[in-house]
Parts: structure tokens; sequence; C-alpha cells
């Protein structure tokens, strides 16, 4: 038997009011689909189709006023009443009728919440026509192809004053004391949830909210609809990865999935491991997992929980999607790494060290610092840190190289700090094989090359003696593959000499040399004789 329970970040209901932030980032070459949607914000009604021109709404009488007798019959009206839809977009037809039918509304949304008996078997299919009617349209093209949901402002609906309590009736409904699955069954089918997962394809995050919480009351409530639910949301997501790459509700989606995936009987189910093998893990592949990547690390984290066998083919897979060019998503990969391995069992941690550690010491070597950064804060975490610990004998060969490296190449000096207190640390865990290791690092290192280069500059003595300021200020930049030493300038024979510690093999560094000559020939217009000796 599952059970569903909301993960402690979702909300139990969803709220009422909405503003959204407005991102203003310093970009001297903003989008212009940013100055579009900052310009003004976008409403739009996904209504085609609008009866009020048909249909005049005039007042009922009150719920709360009705005898006993009539209740029932009033609260049908009410519901047909609340069938009609109205134009939003033109802020001033039909005000009467959108005050009718808001007021109706609010009176069925209070009954529901308040009243006992009022859910009777007549009042099911009503009320879902109802419901069917106000929330399930087309929805329209979004008005700005290039949105972006981390820097535009959404579309949003122009209908949600109604839409608004149509979608509160309807969790108000579902949560009612007063429902019964059973009857409720015959009304809200695959049909129609297929319809209401359409849905979270919204732009107006408003709505999407409501959704979220209503689908999950749907799956709480009715038994019969959990697989064929799991089975379209299953769809969405490969769609989303395979084909569009845009769907709005992916966020939203995950959020369900991890209360889901907490309830889940074990042992796992052959269809649920699959789930996670071939939709959750490649998701990460997604251009815009930053909307959704917490949600995503979360369903990641509870499958672990529920199972730890799965724990390998969740670091395989994500270091199989390991992005290569995008520093935000790489760490974000770290950070959910962190969060895996903080409830990872330590005879599992012993199947994937290698691998992780590999795309770990990768990571510390990166130029961006906010990803060496990341990958460093690893050694702060104390439950990782004990497991290196423990398999110090494997870990740190894997990482040394890189760290030992890094720590006198990188030019930012936080990581340079990181990387010694990892040093020092790793020197505290096992001091032999730290020795072991520093000695075996420098004997591995080449020999420096000494190289002696002479340039025949056929010119004034002032040019040639720019040249060589020139020559020693463009080396400046790349000490870590030619240094100069021994400089000797002499303007009377029109002659400069310099001697090269090359780090590199000696081809390369004669190369270098040779390239670099060119270089200044062409800038000082002169011509140059090069002789290359190999002073070691």
């Amino acid at each position: 038997m599952e059970t569903t329970k909301l993960p402690p970040s979702s909300p139990s209901s969803p709220t009422t009011s909405f503003s959204v932030p407005s991102a203003e980032k310093v970009d001297g070459f903003p989008r212009r689909s940013m100055r579009r949607a900052r310009q003004r914000r976008s409403h739009s009604s996904s209504q085609f189709r609008y009866q009020s021109s048909q249909v005049e709404l005039t007042p009922l009488p009150l719920l709360k006023d009705a005898p006993v007798a009539e209740l029932h019959d009033l609260f049908c009206k009410k519901l047909q009443q609340c069938c009609v839809l109205f134009d939003f977009l033109d802020c001033v037809a039909d005000l009467k009728g959108k005050e009718i039918k808001r007021a109706a509304l609010n009176e069925l949304v209070e009954s529901v919440a308040t009243s006992r008996g009022v859910l009777i078997e007549p009042l099911y299919p009503e009320a879902i026509k109802m419901i069917s009617v106000n929330i399930f349209r087309t929805l329209p093209p979004s008005e700005n192809p290039e949105f972006d949901p981390e820097e535009d402002e959404p579309t949003l609906e122009a209908s949600w004053p109604h839409l608004q309590l149509v979608y509160e009736f309807f969790l108000r409904f579902l949560e009612s004391p007063d429902f019964q699955p059973s009857m409720a069954k015959r009304y809200v089918d695959q049909k129609f949830v297929l319809q209401l997962l359409e849905l979270f394809d919204s732009e107006d995050p408003r709505e999407r909210e409501y959704l979220k919480t209503i689908l999950h009351r749907v799956y709480g409530k009715l038994l019969g609809l959990r697989a064929y639910i799991r089975k379209q949301i299953n769809n969405i997501f490969l769609r989303f990865i395979y084909e569009t790459e845009h769907f709005n509700g992916v966020a939203e989606l995950l959020e369900i999935l991890g209360s889901i995936i907490n309830g889940f009987a074990l042992p796992l189910k052959a269809e649920h491991k699959q789930f996670l093998v071939r939709v959750l893990i490649p998701l990460h592949t997604a251009k815009s997992l930053s909307i959704f990547h917490a949600q995503l690390a979360y369903c990641v984290v509870q499958f672990m929980e529920k199972d730890a066998t799965v724990t390998e083919y969740i670091i395989r897979g994500l270091l199989k999607y390991w992005p290569k060019t995008c520093t935000q998503k790489e760490v974000m990969f770290l950070g959910e790494i962190e969060e895996i391995l903080d409830v990872i069992e330590p005879s599992q941690f012993i199947r994937v060290q290698e691998p992780l550690f590999k795309q770990i010491a990768a990571c510390i070597s990166s130029p961006h610092f906010q990803v060496a950064e990341r990958a460093l804060y690893f050694w702060n975490n104390e439950y990782i840190l004990s497991l290196i610990e423990e398999n110090c004998q494997v870990i740190l060969p894997l990482v040394f190289a890189t760290l030992y490296r890094v720590s006198k190449e990188h030019w930012n000096q936080t990581i340079v700090s990181l990387i010694y207190n990892v040093l020092k640390t790793f020197m505290e865990m096992n001091s032999k094989l730290f020795d072991d290791l520093t000695a075996s690092y420098k004997t591995s290192l080449p020999t420096p090359l000494k190289l002696k280069t002479c340039f025949h500059c056929m010119n004034f003595p002032q040019r040639l003696h720019n040249l060589w300021r020139n020559l020693l200020r463009f080396h400046r930049r790349d000490q870590a593959l030619l240094k100069f030493q021994e400089n000797y300038f002499n303007p009377k024979k029109s002659l400069l000499c310099g001697v090269v510690l090359s780090e590199t093999s000696g081809a390369l560094a004669v190369l270098l040399v040779e390239n670099l000559a060119f270089y200044f020939q062409r800038v000082c217009l002169s011509h140059f004789t090069i002789s290359v000796c190999n002073n070691s």
C-alpha cells in the first residue's frame, strides 16, 4: 500500500497571493526578450469562446439563508451559473455578470469548506462539470518565444479572479470530510487527469501552484488513478527531455513525485527503478535545469533513502551526464553529489569512490573558481570526511597530483588556501602515504630545459631596446611556460640574447620561442634571424 506525504518544502495549500520578483541584473548586452518583458506585465486569456453575450446572470438567494430542503437545489443552480465564461481582456465588459459569478463562487467555496452534508451524489457531476468548463482550455502560445523563467516576468492569466476561486472550490471539494472517492471516480477519470496534467504547462505560477496541490490530493484520494498519473508524468518528462525541451510545470510535477516516492512500498518495483534510470537521471541534461534542480535532487535522494542499491546507478548516471562547458550546471551537480554523499551507505560509497573522485579532482583543477571551490567544500562535510578517511589509501592517490599542481598554479588565492587545508587534512590522515606521494610526484616532474635564444635585429638600437622590453612584458603573462633569465642586451651589435627556462618539452619550447620571434618581427617591422641552442 502506498502512502503520500508532502515534502517539508511543500505548502499544505497554495497561496492566494502572488508577487513576481523583478530580476535586475547588470548586463551590458541585455537580450531583446528581457527588454520586452520589463516594458509591461503580460496578461493573456486562454478562453476563446464566451457565453456572457448569450446568458445574462441574475443574483440567486444566498446559500446561508436557504432552507435546508432547498439548499441542494440552490447549490446546483449556483454551480450551473458559474459555468458561464467571461472575457477578462475587456476590463469593462459584463461587470455585473462577473461580480455575480465571483460572489457565487465565493459562496460555493465557503459552503463546501464549512458545511457538512452539502456534497450529495447528484452534485458530483455538476461540480466536476463546472470545474471542467472553467479550467480546461487550450493554453495560449507564449507571447515571448525567448522566455526565460529566471529573468523574465511570466504571462499571467487574465481570468484569474474567477479561475482562482474555481481552483479553490476544487481543492475544498477534494478535502471535504463529505468527499466520497467512490462517487468521484466516475467523473474524475483518466481523461480528466490527462487534461489536468496538460494545464501544468501554464505560464502563470499561481495556477501551477494550485494544480500541484490538487493533483497531489487526487493521487491520494483516488487510488485507481495512481499508476495512470505516474505513467502520464513519465510521458511528459520524456517528451520534455527528447522532444520539446520546454514545459513550464516540471518543478511542480517533480515536487509531487518527491512525495509519491516517499510513499513507495519496499522492495521497489522494477517500474520505479526504470523511472529513476530512464527519466530522472536524463532530466539532468535539460538546459533549464536550474529552474527545477532542487526538486529533482530531492527526488533522487528520496530514491536513495528508500533503496540504497540504486546509489551506483545514480552516481554513474550523473557522471555520464556531467556538464562539460556550463560551469553553473557543474556547481549544481556538485551540490547534488554532496546531498547524495550525505545519505550514502559506506558499502555503496566503496563501489563508486574511484570514478567519483576522479571527477572531483577534475573539478578542483577547473579554472572557474566557483567550481573548484564547490568541490573543495566536500572536505568541510564531517560525514564525507569520515568516508574519505576510511578509504584514504584509494582516494588520496586519485586527487594528490591535482591538489599539489593546482596549489602552485591556480590564479585564485582562496582556492589555493582551501587546497592547503585539504592537503593538511590528508597529511594528518596518513602521513606516510602523503610523504610517499609527495616524493613520487616530485620525481615525475620534467627536468627544466635551458634554451639560449639570439635575436639579430637589422634596425636601430632604440627599436631593438623597445623590442626587448616588449618581449619581457609579453612573457610575464605566461610565466608557467617560459621564464626568461640572464637577460642580455647589446645595442651596439644589435644583438638580443636571453636564456629561456622551459618546463615543457624541448621541441615545444623551441616552437614557442620561434613563434614569439615571428610575432615581434611583425610588430616591429624588422628582420630577425634566430638561433636556438640547447644549453642543458
